[in-house]
């Protein structure tokens, strides 16, 4: 698996997606955006982690900085 995601974007991937998956659970009403809420935050989250997003490989896109650097 190929390394698409840069450490800026990582890093905002891993906050932003726990922050997600953390509202979402403990979110009161529950039902169908409570669990939006979860899977978006544990997709950035995992992604964020994993340091690849496999909508960044189908698109030919990456973020890592020796990739930024030779555009």
């Amino acid at each position: 698996m190929n390394s698409n995601v840069g450490t800026v974007d990582r890093t905002l991937r891993v906050v932003f997606g726990f922050g997600l998956a953390l509202g979402g659970w403990l979110s009161e009403g529950g039902g169908a955006m409570s669990m939006v809420f979860i899977v978006v935050g544990l997709v950035l989250l995992v992604t964020g982690l994993l340091s690849s997003c496999p909508i960044y490989s189908v698109a030919g896109m990456s973020t890592t900085e020796d990739d930024s650097a030779s555009h």
